[in-house]
């Protein structure tokens, strides 16, 4: 009866969702509304009014067009007349439902891990916290995120769910008819590591935190070019390739996506500097082979208990064996069961550039550490 009642009662309270607030508008500029000035974030826009925040997003896809309009009110204020148009988000969000252990980070870094009620994809959380509160019941598990639980979304009742959007998304199925905001995190499709981070400004409008959301980005903006000023002037710049092949493919970061960036910006030559994806494009194993035999260093990521070695590595493709960051045993791996790697790099780029001038230059970061990267062992 609980159950019946629940989807009873989402279908007759459901929001009315305009054309204009997902997909298709154009970007709307609000006269007597303040722009939030964002420095490197191409694609979200904030413009503050009396008593409510507009953010709009870009379609990654298609910047001509609008993803999704969001209007932030605070909670505790009655709904201002004259509102813009987009989805009404009553903030600070109070039980959300997190899809990526990325958003969560952060929200938690922000002082807000209240606002987190459920999650899907919970294997891929490595938060202590989070392990525990799933356990106690604290926080719900809802399922994978391809094949999500309805159910137990409709039980916890989220003020907001946040996932991250892919290309002709469109209304999300059962999942956007449920009348719960979709907040569409699309940071990940930014060009720039410092325009990804930047969006920490608009989930701490989201959660309440914008003052600390404001200025631990200030921190990292400051930390990130810090950093990249310590390189400007290198000349001796190493070729670099980065990732290996998963399944059938090699996946190659493109130029003006945040990997292919922050190897320019540590100093590094990147093999693939004429790909100009914002994303990862698949690639035949043997054509990178051919570009990347001869690069300097060679870096990516896996995920196994021990650190891999060089000859577990030739065992998985011949031809790895014959590349010249192998035969100098230059390769550096990042083994994503003992680091935060995806909890921590997206919005703190700082700290993988950091490991990349360590990587790339060690004699300018004598004294550092490599946080994410460790060259591979014999």
């Amino acid at each position: 009866m609980r159950l019946t009642f629940l989807k009873s009662l989402f279908l007759t309270t459901v929001l009315p969702i305009l054309a204009s607030c997902k997909g298709g508008g154009t970007a709307m500029i609000l006269e007597n509304a303040a722009g939030i000035e964002m420095k490197y974030a191409s694609l979200l826009t904030l413009q503050e009014g009396d008593g409510f925040v507009l953010a709009q997003i870009k379609n990654p896809w298609d910047t001509t067009k609008v993803l999704h309009s969001y209007v932030l009110v605070p909670r505790q204020q009655e709904m201002p007349d004259n509102l813009p148009q987009g989805e009404i988000i009553r903030t600070p969000l109070s039980h959300s439902l997190f899809y990526t252990s990325v958003h969560v980070s952060l929200i938690d870094e922000l002082g807000a891990y209240d606002a987190i009620g459920g999650l899907c994809d919970q294997q891929y959380m490595y938060l202590d916290k989070i392990r525990k509160d799933i356990e106690s019941g604290k926080l719900v598990d809802c399922g994978m995120s391809q094949t999500p639980d309805m159910e137990k979304i409709m039980d916890l009742a989220p003020d907001a769910i946040l996932l991250s959007p892919f290309e002709n998304s469109g209304t999300y199925g059962k999942l956007g008819s449920m009348g719960i905001p979709i907040i569409e995190c699309a940071d990940y499709m930014e060009t720039g590591a410092l325009g990804r981070a930047e969006w920490m400004r608009f989930y701490g409008l989201l959660v309440g935190r914008r003052e600390a959301a404001d200025s631990l980005f200030a921190a990292i903006e400051s930390d990130y070019n810090a950093l990249k000023e310590l390189v400007n002037d290198v000349k001796d710049k190493p070729t670099v390739v980065c990732g290996k092949i998963f399944g059938s493919s090699w996946h190659v970061a493109g130029a003006n996506s945040t990997i292919g960036m922050l190897v320019a910006d540590a100093g590094g030559d990147y093999v693939f500097k004429d790909e100009p994806a914002i994303g990862s494009v698949p690639y035949a194993p043997e054509k990178v082979f051919d570009r990347a035999q001869g690069a300097d260093i060679w870096l990516f990521k896996y995920r196994q208990d021990a650190p891999l070695t060089y000859d577990q590595l030739a065992q998985e493709w011949n031809n790895y064996a014959e590349m010249d960051a192998f035969k100098k045993r230059n390769i550096y791996g990042c083994n994503l069961f003992k680091v935060a790697y995806y909890e921590e790099t997206p919005f703190h780029p700082n700290l993988l550039l950091r490991d990349y001038i360590k990587v790339f230059h060690p004699e300018i970061l004598k004294d550092y550490k490599a946080r994410y990267f460790t060259k591979l062992k014999e």
